[in-house]
């Protein structure tokens, strides 16, 4: 039998979250600290954190992220050192998550649809066009999110505490303009393998995907197995891209979130003070964080607006509109009971 801790958690979201505990072996109070809602259990003194995530050094995630939160818990002079893992060093999502959960690695950068297949409602943050905006994405994290997130710590022993600004997703090609959902026909695009992703793919009118590992994709793109990807712009550079890619289109259609992410058995190493420390740090950041990953992205596009290399298709010569509406259509036909309702959750509060 498995008890429902009392702390309240969405009716809609309640029976998920009791599979996913069948599914993940958690415990009824996802393993987490003294009173089952993953506060600090532990004596404090000397922590050694471990912090990892799927962005190489050049993104801001990294160096406007991770980085500070080192400096900063470090400074706080509370006993805390912090080990960085950028690159994926520690494995793939779907390897780091489960050493998230036992506390091997203390907080993780991970997005929706990298989540989902431990809890399957949480995809909806990654639809195309699920958020309007990167302040739409800011205000559903602080006033709508509450029930999914306490659904999902529920169902894992992992507490989303915020999310980070991964960037703006948007298409970049090898000579390919795209100014409709119409124009991605027959054109092969590189899409991450998830579900949700290649849903995405779909919504967007991309009915040839090309599916390859993130470590495959330039090698791709140079031998013309994909003529395209999608990611921020900042992941686009970083990554290189950009040296076998020479249109950008930016019709924006995902706004990428990190959701920055602490499971109980951490909790359980840390004092109070640590625990409220860690918290209070991941959330300071990010406000900087945004700022440096917009910063960066128009520095990027200026460069690329100044190279007669390249094309750039500006969001006003892009029918933003039709790929809105066709996603909607298919995300609302798509998604069914806990997925659907946090998706509409998250267009509800739309501008």
């Amino acid at each position: 039998m498995i008890t429902v801790p009392s702390r309240r958690v969405a009716a809609g979201f309640a029976t998920v979250a009791a599979t996913a505990l069948v599914i993940t072996g958690c415990s009824g109070n996802g393993g987490s600290g003294s009173d089952g809602g993953g506060e600090p259990a532990g004596e404090g003194g000397d922590v050694t954190l471990t912090v990892s995530l799927t962005q190489n050094e050049q993104t801001p995630n990294y160096y406007c992220g991770v980085e500070l939160l080192k400096e900063r818990l470090e400074g706080a002079d509370l006993g805390l050192t912090v080990d960085l893992y950028p690159s994926s060093q520690l494995g793939p999502h779907a390897d780091r998550f489960p050493q998230l959960q036992a506390g091997d690695i203390d907080v993780d950068l991970l997005g929706g649809s990298e989540l989902s297949t431990s809890f399957e409602p949480i995809e909806a943050v990654d639809a195309a066009y699920a958020f309007d905006d990167a302040d739409h994405l800011f205000d559903w994290i602080d006033n709508g999110s509450a029930d999914l997130f306490d659904a999902f710590h529920e169902a894992t022993g992992v507490k989303v505490v915020d999310g980070w600004l991964f960037g703006n997703r948007t298409f970049t090609t090898k000579g390919v303009e795209v100014h409709s959902p119409d124009d991605l026909s027959g054109v092969p695009i590189r899409f991450p393998d998830s579900p949700g992703f290649l849903a995405n793919a779909e919504a967007l009118g991309v009915d040839s995907p090309v599916s390859v590992a993130v470590e495959e994709v330039y090698t791709a793109l140079q031998q013309g197995i994909a003529v395209g990807q999608e990611n921020p712009i900042v992941a686009t550079h970083s990554s290189s891209y950009d040296e076998v890619l020479d249109t950008v289109i930016l019709n924006e259609h995902n706004i990428g979130v990190q959701f920055t992410l602490v499971g109980d058995k951490t909790y359980e190493k840390l004092s109070q003070e640590q625990a409220d420390l860690l918290e209070s740090t991941l959330h300071e950041i990010r406000a900087e964080n945004r700022t440096c990953v917009e910063d960066e992205t128009n520095e990027i596009l200026d460069g690329y607006r100044a190279d007669d290399a390249f094309t750039v298709i500006e969001k006003e010569d892009i029918d933003i509109d039709a790929f809105i509406s066709k996603s909607e259509e298919y995300f609302s036909d798509h998604y069914s009971g806990d997925t659907l309702e946090a998706y509409e959750s998250i267009r509800a509060m739309a501008g």
